[in-house]
């Protein structure tokens, strides 16, 4: 069931249904253990730690863990926010698997009503309006869809500890999408369209609709128009989001499969009509211990289910859906292997990508 809104000449869809539920099928026991061990390895690691803090006075020099009592771990905030996404992710999936008991622990020790109402008082404060917008706040936002669709009773009780810092961040987010004016197109946290389908995604979930039309405004102003990606120029020596890809995995959300179609083909009009992966092939990780030169690791991982999502959003008949999955298993098998934690640098988040690839999180 699809509810219509008419945007101009275009036509834009606004999913009714709620989520898909998280299915397994490309991720086997064994490596939802080894992601969940890098989670549970940091979400409650204080140092290194990375914070983005702005002092007001001589009170606010405190250590993370008294700032932001929940998320201080993983090196830095939306880091944290999307490690306990993991796991709550992970139960879901395996809810008997041998690390459950230790997610769950870490997670009853993060999610407190006492932990988010310090979460509430930091995040929520005037003097931070940009805190971890839009990358944290949309991860934020994701975890609380995740367990808003976790039929759990300590599920159901974490999903109701968060609900105030919930209400922070999707405030904040329907506050700043109305006076954003351009869009955000670099390959980092800052970027909008990667958080714009995680806010979107959330929204169905929440039924959310002041969200999902400041969306849909914020898709038609920014994107709608879009022609002739240079996708050559991806990626940058530091990308861990492709701008052209993150773009199109948005829109499909929004837009129906054959008006996506018609538009994919002048934004994106590279994407050949048969299978093969020479069109985009996979970015070149020349350091894993350098934390900005890792981030080509999650590159590969990020555009990998991109290249599944754009896929997913158009029609099964349409020849580019081939090579979008072709060119998808190449970045998939490049980047999986090095989803190891042997380096903190990537250790501490590449986990997520490889949980949100391998269990199809975004479809």
């Amino acid at each position: 069931m699809r509810d219509w809104i008419l945007i101009g000449m275009s036509v834009l869809s606004v999913s009714a249904s709620a989520a898909p539920a998280p299915s397994a099928a490309t991720l086997d026991e064994a490596a939802a253990a080894r992601f969940a061990h890098l989670a549970l390895a940091c979400t409650h690691k204080e140092y290194p730690n990375k914070i983005a803090h702005v002092l007001a006075n001589e009170a606010d020099v405190m250590p993370p863990h008294l700032l932001t009592p929940a998320f201080y771990g993983c090196f830095d905030w939306h880091s944290a926010v999307h490690g306990h996404w993991l796991l709550v992710r992970l139960l879901k999936l395996f809810p008997d698997a041998p690390f459950a008991k230790d997610a769950r622990a870490s997670l009853a020790a993060s999610l407190t009503p006492k932990n988010i109402a310090g979460e509430v008082e930091y995040v929520g404060r005037e003097d931070r309006a940009s805190f971890e917008r839009p990358y944290g706040l949309a991860w934020l936002l994701k975890l609380c869809a995740e367990l808003r669709t976790w039929d759990d009773p300590q599920g159901r009780q974490w999903a109701t500890a968060l609900v105030p810092l919930e209400t922070v961040a999707a405030t904040k987010v329907k506050s700043w999408l109305p006076k954003l004016h351009y869009p955000i197109r670099i390959g980092e946290h800052d970027q909008t369209a990667f958080s714009f389908g995680l806010m979107w995604d959330w929204a169905n979930v929440a039924n959310d609709a002041q969200m999902k039309l400041d969306l849909v405004d914020a898709a038609q102003r920014f994107y709608r128009g879009d022609r002739n990606c240079p996708l050559s120029y991806e990626p940058s020596g530091q990308d861990f989001l492709s701008p052209c890809l993150s773009e199109a995995d948005f829109m499909r959300r929004v837009l129906e499969p054959e008006v996506f179609g018609k538009w994919l083909g002048e934004f994106l009009p590279q994407i050949p009509a048969k299978a093969g992966v020479e069109w985009l092939l996979p970015g070149v990780v020349t350091d894993r211990s350098d934390p900005k030169l890792a981030h080509i690791d999650g590159l590969n991982l990020s555009r990998a289910w991109m290249l599944e999502g754009i896929a997913h959003g158009l029609k099964p008949q349409d020849k580019r859906v081939a090579p979008l999955l072709a060119a998808a298993e190449a970045h998939r098998a490049a980047a999986l292997p090095a989803v190891t934690g042997e380096h903190y640098e990537g250790g501490h988040w590449l986990g997520t990508f490889a949980v949100y690839l391998t269990s199809q999180a975004g479809l």
